[in-house]
């Protein structure tokens, strides 16, 4: 686990692959971060385990309640890069009615509202296609924050993300989505903050990413 910035109020770090963004019976970014930095630690956002990149934890009550009573579109941005199959168009936003399957752990974008549906927006801009492989270099802005909502609504519309065996990949493995990039206001400063993390994945290797 990597540091990048910590001060009295926030730590901003690197989650590994594999490794739960909660409290949790197993290796979890709470105790990791507890342990490293002697102090109580509050979640401001999650990222599912099968997802790497920056996070931002928040150190005591104040910095956790700031973030929690703003609004994701307000003052807490976050970018994400994914690879998915097939050529995506240059830019486009996506907006859809999810709905998440907490039995077997996945969401559908569906037609209607009813119990649990919540509206889901994203924007994206294409990076880097690789044409002879089908596979595209993605940059999405999430304008809200649901449950596996870069997966199902890129699957949706049949780019789903390189690895994702669960949204219908047959490539099935490590899932090629890395948070990349988190823009949010200081919780005492209340100065403009960007953090940026690259991704390692292997697949990622294929994109050129020095210009990011």
């Amino acid at each position: 686990m990597q540091i990048y910035y910590e001060d009295e109020d926030i730590v901003i770090c690197e989650k590994p692959y594999g490794v739960s963004s909660q409290s949790s019976g197993g290796e979890n970014m709470i105790d990791a971060l507890r342990q490293s930095c002697r102090c109580d630690i509050y979640p401001v956002h999650r990222l599912d385990i099968t997802t790497d990149g920056v996070m931002i934890y928040a150190k005591n009550r104040h910095s956790a309640a700031f973030f929690s009573d703003n609004s994701l579109e307000k003052r807490f941005e976050k970018e994400y890069l994914c690879v998915v199959h097939g050529i995506t168009e240059p830019v486009g936003e996506m907006t859809d009615l999810l709905w998440h399957d907490r039995i077997k752990n996945k969401t559908f974008v569906v037609n209607s509202t009813r119990t649990g549906v919540k509206e889901a927006k994203l924007a994206f801009r294409t990076l880097e296609t690789d044409v002879e492989k089908s596979l595209s270099l993605v940059k999405v802005k999430l304008f809200t924050g649901r449950t596996h909502q870069i997966r199902a609504q890129f699957a949706s519309r049949s780019h789903v993300l390189y690895g994702d065996g669960k949204y219908g990949a047959k490539d099935n493995g490590k899932i090629a989505l890395h948070s990349y990039k988190i823009t949010f206001t200081h919780p005492t400063s209340k100065k403009e903050m960007i953090f940026k993390s690259l991704p390692s994945g292997e697949i990622f290797k294929l994109f050129d990413m020095e210009n990011l």
